[in-house]
């Protein structure tokens, strides 16, 4: 899995790049659009961070210029109905922090602004980004870290369990908090500790 790439710039297109590396191999990049107006001269020396998309027909590199640019596009392509060029469309139009203030404001009418993203598709991207940010605390769009997914996981099995999401979410923090290391079932039963305690 390609994860940075470093090289010379050989070519840009409309939606991508070609990246020389010392070695003489040419990889071809497809980058946000505010990347791709930014590229050096051709034969200067570039660098992505890369997410190495794999499907049925083809192997694709997406490059971007930060880690969290990077991350926030793997999140977005985890989110149902959103494949790697719609979550580049995205990118070209807002950076990561564009996002996060989109949730904060519940301004779901800007999303609509990227090609192809109606009032339909951006209700469910704000729906499933506001998810993903409330449960990182509105940190990062980075994908949660091992402590993360226990949270997550905690929030999902005590709202199955018919416990209102918001009180889920800050029971399983309060619980995480207290322990950080606890596994999935420790923190569960911790959460439903504190419930009962009526704490």
């Amino acid at each position: 899995m390609i994860a940075y790439l470093e090289g010379r710039l050989a070519e840009s297109m409309e939606h991508s790049c070609v990246v020389v590396t010392e070695g003489g191999v040419g990889y071809e990049v497809y980058l946000p659009a505010h990347t791709l107006s930014h590229l050096p001269p051709k034969g200067d020396a570039c660098f992505f961070y890369i997410c190495t998309v794999v499907r049925e027909d083809a192997l694709e590199l997406f490059g971007f210029s930060t880690w969290e640019e990077r991350q926030t596009f793997i999140v977005l392509t985890a989110i149902n109905r959103v494949g790697a060029r719609t979550a580049l469309a995205i990118l070209s139009v807002f950076r990561p922090e564009d996002l996060r203030r989109i949730v904060l404001e519940e301004n779901v009418q800007l999303l609509t602004r990227v090609p192809g993203i109606g009032k339909k598709t951006a209700q469910q991207l704000f729906l499933e980004l506001k998810y993903k940010l409330k449960l990182d605390g509105f940190t990062s769009l980075a994908p949660a870290n091992a402590s993360g997914k226990v949270l997550q996981d905690v929030v999902a099995g005590l709202v199955n369990l018919g416990y209102d999401e918001d009180d889920a979410l800050q029971v399983a923090r309060q619980a995480l908090e207290a322990q950080p290391d606890l596994e999935l079932g420790g923190a569960l039963r911790a959460a439903l500790k504190i419930l009962a305690g009526g704490r």
